[in-house]
């Protein structure tokens, strides 16, 4: 039997006083939502990780244990510093070579309890709802529009400069989509870029499969859905409907949904002939497990494995990215510092052993460096009523 691997990459309190009891001695929040995905054990971060962060980000062995340790627990306590702060909540990051974290908020009175807590307190002028709304405009905009403009590429909430960023190669048309949102003018700024997202589709990415017999693409994470195993991956890969094979081009499944543009997921049913397995392929083939799908805050770590390229570490820079490609709008997308070039469509971001997201598209390449855009994994679950596969 032929077995399938994933070689691409596979607290809540009501008064703000309360945010003092989250955070341990090193500023890092210890508290889970518990309303958040579900999580297994820590565990010791595999060689190949280490190796890997300390080769793309710099960082000494005891560095990268500590930043690891210290992003999970931000991203379990980011839903309840979101309540507790209320409509002041600015967003949350974390930075530095061990991710410390810093929680913005517009109500300069709260920063004495943020940082008695433990954590950094940044005063910002908007809140997040109102970046969000700032977003929302835009992305309403190119949607009717589309393309709403060739000379917009990427827009962004930037929690680090409190600002919805709007990178254009062309600023004075990526200034006439700002005002033609009705966004705030205030809250939006415009950013000249020669960056040009493209999906990164038709080449081997991860592990690779076909579809149809032509298109290669990557396995993101193992899913199961009932009783049906399978795999999440990229949407423009292929539509539903269509008929995949796997890495060695023995029948593999059938693609049971696929959305592209507007979102960049699907999901593919495999036949018996395939287990689903809770691995990522780390470097020299080696097995990363999974063990849950929280999302890691802005700042923090994120690996990316493709056939084409390997396994490369980054940054996360922003989450709720709008990219522009030629085919339309994609929402919803996080941000990397990953590089990732055509042929790692599909596989898998993973930060520690939380599954993160799959590979859409970039621009720039791992040679001279660059930045690539993932389609977080939870929504792609909750859309198909999937179940990630965790060890």
């Amino acid at each position: 039997m032929p077995r399938r691997r994933s070689h691409g990459l596979e607290l809540a309190a009501g008064c703000t006083v309360a945010i003092a009891t989250l955070f341990l001695s090193t500023g890092i929040p210890a508290t889970a939502d518990p309303g958040g995905p579900t999580t297994g054990p820590r565990r010791e971060v595999p060689p190949e990780m280490l190796a890997s962060m300390q080769r793309d980000l710099g960082l000494t062995a005891d560095e990268v244990k500590t930043r690891l340790t210290n992003e999970y627990r931000a991203g379990a306590a980011e839903p309840g510093l979101r309540k507790s702060l209320g409509g002041s909540y600015g967003g949350a990051w974390v930075s530095g070579n061990t991710a410390e974290l810093t929680v913005a908020t517009t109500d300069k009175d709260q920063s004495g309890t943020i940082t008695a807590g433990g954590a950094k307190a940044e005063v910002v002028h908007h809140s997040l709802k109102a970046l969000n709304d700032a977003k929302d405009a835009l992305d309403r905009t190119a949607a009717q529009r589309a393309p709403a403009t060739d000379a917009v590429s990427v827009w962004y909430v930037d929690l680090k400069s409190n600002s919805v960023v709007v990178q254009s190669a062309e600023p004075a048309e990526a200034s006439a989509f700002v005002a033609a949102s009705g966004a705030d003018p205030d809250v939006v700024r415009v950013v000249e870029s020669a960056e040009r997202p493209r999906p990164l589709e038709d080449l081997r990415g991860g592990e690779a499969y076909y579809i149809n017999g032509t298109v290669r693409c990557s396995i993101g994470f193992s899913v199961a859905q009932d009783a049906r195993g399978g795999f999440v991956t990229a949407g423009h890969c292929g539509p539903a409907g269509a008929a995949t094979t796997g890495f060695n081009r023995v029948d593999q499944g059938v693609v049971q949904g696929s959305t592209f543009p507007g979102n960049d997921y699907a999901w593919v049913a495999t036949n018996d002939g395939w287990t689903p397995r809770p691995w990522v392929i780390g470097p020299d083939s080696t097995n990363v497990t999974v063990t849950g799908s929280q999302q890691a805050p802005v700042g923090s770590s994120v690996c990316r494995s493709g056939s084409t390229t390997g396994w490369h570490c980054g940054i996360i820079q922003q989450h709720d990215t709008s990219v522009q490609y030629p085919q339309g709008t994609v929402s919803g997308m996080t941000r990397t510092s990953a590089c990732a070039e055509p042929g790692d469509s599909g596989g898998s971001f993973i930060s520690g052993s939380e599954a993160q997201g799959v590979t859409s598209g970039g621009s720039g390449n791992c040679t001279v460096g660059g930045t690539s855009y993932y389609q977080p994994v939870n929504p792609i679950l909750r859309t198909y009523g999937l179940t990630l596969t965790t060890g």
